[in-house]
C-alpha cells in the first residue's frame, strides 16, 4: 500500500479527489467558511457527530465535495492514541470493493510527525488482509493513502517513520500467521536471508552441525525431536559507526510448540505456530531498519526450531549442557523457549552489546498476569528498563515492568543439574525470566514476554505485529544517544 503527503488548504481538501475522504474532527469546531468547514460545524451544532474519540458520521455527496464518501470521525486531542483510533476506525468503516483510494483530511486538526506515524499505521492495520495460504481471500483492495496535512513539508519525517513501521510490521505479522508448515526454520532463515538481499542487513545461517560445535546443547535438545533441521540466524544491521556496541535483539523462534513430551492439550494447539512470535518480531525490525536507516548497530539472534514429541526428543528428566556450561535438568519439555534463548542470550555477549533485549511468547502465566494489553519487561537494567518503558508509551505498544527478586529463583534448584528448567506454577512469568537471567550476568539485559500481545485468538485470530513498533521506536531513541564504544557490564 502506498502512502503520500499532500498540503492542503481546508477549501482544497473539499476538492481532494480520493474514491472516499476522512475529515479527523477537533473537539470543536473550527472557525471558516469552506465547504469543509461548514459540514463539520454542522455535524456538531445538529448533534449528529457524537462526542468521543472513533465516533463517525457518514455522508454521501456533501455539498461542495468532489468524493462522494466523506466520514466525518472525532479525533479528539490528535495524539498518537487518538489517531490510531480515529483513522482505524475511519479506514475499517471505508474500506472494501471500489475503495482503491482514501484521503485522510487532517487539515482541521494539530498533527505532528509522531501523530502521522501512528496515523500511518492504523491504516494499514485496518486494511491488513492475510492471503499467503487463503486463495479465497479478497486481497487488499486500498491501494493508496494520502494524507492532507497544512505543511506536508514539516511532516515528511513522520511519514517516512510511518511507512518504515509499517513494512516491519507487516512483515512480522505474514511469518507469525503462516502455518507451521509454510514457516519451518528453514524457511524463517531464507525470509532473513531475503532481507539481506537489499545490502543493508548481511545474514548468516548456522546449521546443525555449527550449533552442535558452539556447544549449545539447550538449544540442541528442543529441536531433537523434529524432521525439520534447526536454523541459527544472525543478522547484522550496520548504521552506525564502525566499532560502535550494537543492541542485540534475540527472538525466540519455535515454528510449531506442541511441548513435547510433556504434551499440550489439543485445543487451541493450532496457536502453537505463533510461538515464533518473538522471531517474527526481530524480523520485522530488520524489515524496518532497512527502510528507516537509523544511526545504530544492531544484531539480530534467532535460534528456530520445532518443539515435537518423537521418539528422540528429550524427556522430562534429562539433562543437558547450555553453551555457558550450566548444566539444566529439563522437567517439563513444554518450557522449551528458554532453553533455546539461554544459549542464544550466550551467543550475545561476544558482540560486547550495549544492550540485550530478548522477545518471546514465552509464558501463559504472563498472559493471565497481564492481559493482552501490555507486553511483560523484565531487567536488571533501571536504565533499559525505563528506555524500553518510554518506547512503547511512544509508539503505543505498552509494556509493563515486572520484578526480578531473587527469592523467585528458588523453586529453579535441582538436585540433578545447576538449575531446573521450571520452578512451578506460582509466578511463571517471573521464574522463566530469572532462568534466562543466569545466563546473562554481563550483560545490560531485558526480557519481553509477548505470550499475551503477540496474537489474537477467536475471530480476529491474527498476529499483531508486536512488539515491532516498541522495538523501532527503542532503536530510533538509542540511535539519537551517545554511541557506546564498549558493552556496559554488570554483575548479578
Amino acid at each position: 500500500m502506498n502512502f503520500e503527503l499532500k498540503t492542503l488548504t481546508p477549501a482544497q481538501a473539499a476538492e481532494f479527489p480520493a474514491d472516499a475522504l476522512i475529515v479527523l474532527v477537533p473537539d470543536t469546531a473550527p472557525k471558516g467558511d469552506t465547504p469543509l468547514h461548514r459540514l463539520v460545524a454542522q455535524a456538531i451544532k445538529g448533534a449528529d457527530l457524537e462526542a468521543g474519540v472513533g465516533k463517525s458520521l457518514a455522508t454521501y455527496r456533501p455539498e461542495g465535495f468532489k468524493a462522494a464518501r466523506v466520514l466525518l470521525v472525532r479525533a479528539g486531542a490528535a495524539d498518537g492514541a487518538a489517531l490510531r483510533k480515529a483513522v482505524g476506525a475511519g479506514i475499517a468503516a471505508l474500506k472494501g470493493p471500489g475503495v482503491a483510494h482514501i484521503g485522510v483530511i487532517a487539515t482541521l486538526v494539530a498533527i505532528d510527525n509522531a501523530g502521522l506515524r501512528s496515523a500511518v499505521q492504523a491504516a494499514a492495520e485496518a486494511s491488513y488482509v492475510f492471503t499467503t495460504t487463503k486463495p479465497s481471500a479478497k486481497p487488499r483492495a486500498l491501494a493508496r493513502v494520502s494524507f492532507g496535512v497544512a505543511d506536508a513539508n514539516a511532516l515528511r519525517e513522520g511519514l517516512r517513520a510511518g511507512k518504515a513501521l509499517v513494512a516491519g510490521v507487516e512483515f512480522a505479522k505474514e511469518w507469525a500467521n503462516r502455518p507451521a508448515n509454510h514457516a519451518t526454520p528453514s524457511m524463517l532463515a531464507e525470509a532473513a536471508k531475503k532481507l539481506a538481499r537489499g545490502g543493508t542487513i548481511k545474514t548468516d545461517v548456522l546449521g546443525p552441525k555449527q550449533v552442535e560445535a558452539l556447544g549449545m546443547g539447550a538449544f540442541m535438545a528442543v529441536a531433537q525431536g523434529s524432521a525439520q533441521p534447526l536454523r541459527f540466524i544472525v543478522m547484522h544491521y550496520q548504521g552506525g559507526t564502525k566499532g560502535d556496541a550494537p543492541v542485540v535483539l534475540v527472538g525466540k523462534g519455535i515454528t510449531f510448540d506442541t511441548g513435547g513430551i510433556s504434551l499440550k492439550p489439543a485445543g487451541e494447539m493450532d496457536e502453537m505456530k505463533f510461538d515464533m512470535g518473538g522471531a517474527a518480531s526481530v524480523l520485522g525490525t530488520f524489515a524496518a531498519l532497512a527502510e528507516l536507516k537509523p544511526a545504530i548497530n544492531v544484531v539480530g539472534l534467532i535460534p528456530t526450531c520445532e518443539n515435537m514429541p518423537d521418539g528422540l526428543a528429550v524427556k522430562p528428566g534429562d539433562v543437558v549442557r547450555s553453551m555457558s556450561g550450566q548444566t539444566i535438568e529439563i522437567l517439563n519439555t513444554d518450557a522449551e523457549g528458554r532453553l533455546i534463548l539461554c544459549d542464544a542470550l550466550t551467543y550475545a555477549a561476544r558482540f560486547k552489546p550495549r544492550a540485550v533485549v530478548d522477545i518471546a511468547t514465552l509464558t501463559g502465566a504472563c498472559v493471565i498476569a497481564l492481559g493482552a494489553v501490555r507486553s511483560g519487561l523484565f531487567s536488571t537494567d533501571d536504565g533499559l528498563a525505563d528506555a524500553l518503558r518510554q518506547a512503547g508509551e511512544t509508539a503505543g505498544d505498552l509494556c509493563w515492568r515486572m520484578p526480578l527478586d531473587d527469592d523467585y529463583a528458588e523453586g529453579l534448584k535441582s538436585n540433578f543439574a545447576d538449575m531446573g528448567n521450571v520452578a512451578g506454577r506460582a509466578g511463571g512469568a517471573i521464574t522463566a525470566a530469572k532462568f534466562l537471567q543466569k545466563f546473562t550476568a554481563e550483560l545490560r539485559w531485558a526480557h519481553l514476554d509477548i505470550a499475551g500481545t503477540a496474537w489474537k485468538s477467536g475471530a480476529a485470530k491474527g498476529s499483531t505485529g508486536r512488539p515491532v513498533p516498541l522495538l523501532l521506536q527503542y532503536l530510533i531513541d538509542e540511535s539519537q544517544r551517545k554511541p557506546a564504544k564498549a558493552a556496559a557490564r554488570r554483575k548479578g
